[in-house]
């Protein structure tokens, strides 16, 4: 399970072998077997001795922003793997095996996204039509995608030229379908012109700080790129893993839509836009642990959604291995 701190003067230490949690409302005990990682949303304080204790129990503790980015993270200081697994990371960027790879996982991303909206057509007999339309573009724009041949540093541009076009009707496909009032214009961020957009923002944030992790556990380098490059402090590999699992966060959201659950009061206007309040995060990061504890299957086999991120880096880690080889 993930522990998140997301009420203003939240306090965290370490009790006997338990992390005990205290703020307004409650105070309570959490055994450290039970936690995968720790996740602080608003102004907290946490002792050196919880900190000690997460890292002694390999959980991660992750900061994150009003949109739900982290900015930081406390792990610790050992290697995720053997450094083989960076060097074929780096040597596969430059060769077909990272072309491949790069195309694989915008694929898989628009892939992800047709089977969603199918779904929804499915669902909403009365909508089939207008999902209809999107889903045929975002099926062009997979073929498309898939009869690419090159290198990276040729069709980079490209790939995500595409990615981009795909986005950009499937969203479209998912205002249509939403409540007048949730409707919105197009992706927003920092901040968010919108509630749909406002509650996205953060989902995916909470995603890059699942994917960084298992990144980091199977030893790949966060910040080696192959489709977003290289720059300063740019987690650039999260960028491009998060693409295969940006369906959980969407499906959550438009759920948590569709069930009438959101409401006006989960946000905080600000100058140009809105911020998820702490009421709004509670709903959205409840509604996300649970999606990360249901079971689906993956490469033949029923696993805790959560846990197929960290299968995935495995997988990738281990196919750069062989390939390097």
């Amino acid at each position: 399970m993930q522990l998140v701190l997301n009420t203003y003067g939240a306090f965290l230490k370490k009790e006997k072998n338990c992390f005990l949690v205290r703020n307004e409302e409650k105070t309570f005990e959490v055994s450290a077997e039970k936690i995968d990682s720790i996740m602080i949303t608003t102004s907290a304080t946490i002792t050196t001795d919880a900190i000690a204790f997460a890292v002694e129990n390999n959980i991660d503790i992750i900061f994150l922003d009003h949109h739900g980015d982290p900015y930081g993270r406390v792990w610790h200081s050992k290697l995720g793997s053997t450094t083989l697994i960076r060097r074929c990371q780096l040597e596969a960027e430059g060769s077909e095996v990272g072309f491949k790879l790069a195309r694989g996982w915008i694929a898989q991303k628009i892939g992800n996204q047709i089977e969603f909206l199918k779904d929804l057509k499915k669902n909403r007999p009365d909508q089939k039509e207008d999902l209809e339309i999107p889903v045929m573009r975002l099926e062009g724009f997979l073929e498309t995608l898939l009869a690419m041949k090159g290198s990276l540093d040729f069709k980079r541009g490209s790939i995500m030229g595409v990615e981009g076009m795909a986005s950009q009707a499937y969203f479209e496909a998912i205002s249509s379908i939403m409540p007048e009032k949730w409707r919105f214009k197009g992706r927003s961020r920092d901040p968010a012109r919108d509630g749909f957009n406002c509650l996205l923002n953060y989902g995916y944030g909470v995603l890059y700080s699942r994917v960084e992790r298992a990144c980091i556990i199977a030893g790949l380098d966060p910040y080696m790129g192959f489709l977003h490059t290289d720059n300063y402090n740019k987690r650039s590999f999260v960028f491009d893993l998060i693409e295969i699992f940006r369906t959980h966060a969407d499906r959550t959201v438009v759920n948590l839509f569709m069930k009438k659950q959101v409401a006006d009061h989960h946000f905080d206007p600000v100058p140009g836009g809105f911020y998820l309040n702490k009421e709004g995060k509670a709903l959205l990061i409840g509604a996300l642990n649970e999606m990360f504890d249901k079971e689906i299957e993956y490469h033949g086999r029923n696993v805790r959604t959560g846990n197929t991120i960290q299968m995935e880096c495995h997988r990738i880690a281990n196919s750069l291995i062989k390939k390097g080889g």
